[in-house]
């Protein structure tokens, strides 16, 4: 066996970086202002259908709320909105902004059953009325206002720069060198220029300027239709409960259901083993009490010495099944101390690499399930996957600030492969074990090995 503990290593300060100036800022918005443009461009279409689809389909349901009809209408136009919701936010992402988070749809799931009210949740959730707010009212007002500004600003400032080349096609005369009355209306600026020069200028000059601010402009466009997507069509606080007493919920289950089998399987454990043992003691005992009434010692100290190795031998099965459960050594010297132990007096060779800050990083309800979880699995790795060693690392995941997030434990053996989750085996009980802690089970185990298991358990979401 090989033990290492290594210390983490000291969080080194960030350089500090020199603030990037202003065209490295001006830079990065032209970068995503051909995203923007497409963006304002396409969220204009998609406007439009969503509120001759909405507008038509919602004042129909309503019309027809009388007849049964109408409800099933409008879950429909409620179900549609949130389509185009979803959309809306898929193209958002041309831009380059922050993606926006999914709302909670089912919030009442766990509350609710039976047709009708499945079918009437999309109307007790106010993100689907918000949603259709959006699509039939919100987005077509704010969608033509800046598709109108976006037209105008890539009209004016890609054809602006561009009119030296396409303006000689127009047809000129009559009216159409407007040049000409702007160099007789400012001779000071313009005096004995022609009038297409005058053109080809002020035309360039515009195309110069509204190409110029045209990052600022279709980027504060984009943020704005963003801003209302956030608050409309994204996630809540309440959300966040909501998925936390969900979470809280299933992982909840998973516990209860892991200790049930956790009980059962120790009560086999022990019917098996420990408990017959015990009867052939009393057997034996009732044996030797006969022996020595009738005087035969020879036989009664035969007997004496087999229920003293049935005794012996139920005490050590006793104490493996404790060991499993919460070993002495766990409480009384930490998780590290425990796995130390347990690679110790394991039959394979085990690479031991353990974070010295575990015991302080992790509560004791932890270091149970983690201590129990790798027990099984080292005892699985000796049983079936005929390897000959197994690399056990347990570590904590830290935020920037050092605080610690997460408990990563991993158990890798050479072994043949093949594990997998199955319902009502050794590896379906250890996932949901971990998952009462809100935590998730990997299992990589391809055929011919190696197998790796990684528990990764959150510590900050514990109580």
């Amino acid at each position: 066996m090989t033990v290492t503990t290594t210390e983490p290593a000291p969080l080194q300060p960030a350089a500090t970086e020199p603030a990037p100036g202003f065209w490295a800022h001006y830079g990065r918005a032209w970068a995503r202002t051909p995203g923007s443009a497409l963006y304002l461009l396409a969220v204009f279409v998609l406007a439009m259908i969503s509120v001759s689809v909405l507008a038509a389909l919602f004042w129909t349901g309503v019309g027809l709320l009388i007849l049964v009809i109408g409800l099933p209408l409008v879950v429909l136009t409620l179900l549609i909105a949130r389509g185009f919701g979803v959309a809306d936010r898929f193209l958002l992402l041309l831009t380059g902004l922050a993606e926006i988070a999914e709302p909670e749809w089912n919030r009442d799931k766990l509350d609710t059953s039976g047709f009708w009210m499945t079918l009437t949740r999309p109307i007790r959730n106010a993100h689907y009325w918000l949603y259709l707010v959006h699509g039939m009212i919100v987005s077509p007002i704010i969608s033509t206002i800046s598709f109108v500004l976006t037209t105008v600003w890539l009209s004016v400032g890609l054809g602006g720069l561009t009119y030296w080349f396409w303006g000689v096609f127009l047809p000129r005369g009559d009216g159409g060198d407007w040049g000409h009355f702007v160099a007789d209306a400012v001779p000071g600026l313009f005096g004995g220029w022609s009038g297409w020069a005058v053109e080809v200028t002020l035309y360039l000059v515009a195309g110069i300027v509204f190409t110029f601010t045209m990052p600022w402009v279709l980027g504060g466009l984009a943020r704005g239709h963003h801003a209302v997507a956030k608050g409309m069509l994204g996630r809540w606080n309440s959300d966040e409960l909501a998925a936390e007493v969900r979470a809280e919920a299933a992982a909840r289950g998973a516990a209860v259901h892991a200790e049930d089998l956790a009980l059962r399987r120790l009560e086999r454990d022990i019917h098996d083993g420990p408990q017959q043992r015990l009867v052939r003691l009393q057997m034996d005992l009732a044996a030797l009490e006969r022996r020595a009434e009738s005087g035969d010692t020879d036989a009664a100290a035969e007997l004496a010495r087999d229920a003293r190795g049935h005794a012996k031998a139920a005490l050590d099965e006793l104490r493996a099944l404790s060991s499993g459960v919460a070993p002495p050594l766990l409480q009384d010297r930490g998780l590290a101390a425990a796995l130390d132990a347990l690679a110790t007096g394991s039959p394979l060779w085990v690479q031991l690499e353990v974070d010295p800050a575990v015991d302080r990083g992790v509560s004791q309800e932890v270091a149970r399930t983690v201590y129990f979880i790798v027990a099984e699995l080292i005892t699985n790795a000796v049983k079936h996957s005929g390897a000959t060693g197994v690399t056990l690392r347990a570590s904590l995941r830290r935020t920037a600030a050092g605080t610690p997030t997460h408990l990563d434990v991993w158990v890798v053996d050479n072994g043949r492969g093949g594990a997998a989750i199955t319902s009502g085996h050794g590896l379906e009980g250890l996932r949901e074990r971990v998952a009462g802690l809100r935590g998730v089970l990997v299992v990589t185990s391809p055929v011919g090995g190696p197998t790796s298991v990684g528990a990764h358990i959150p510590l900050t979401a514990l109580p």
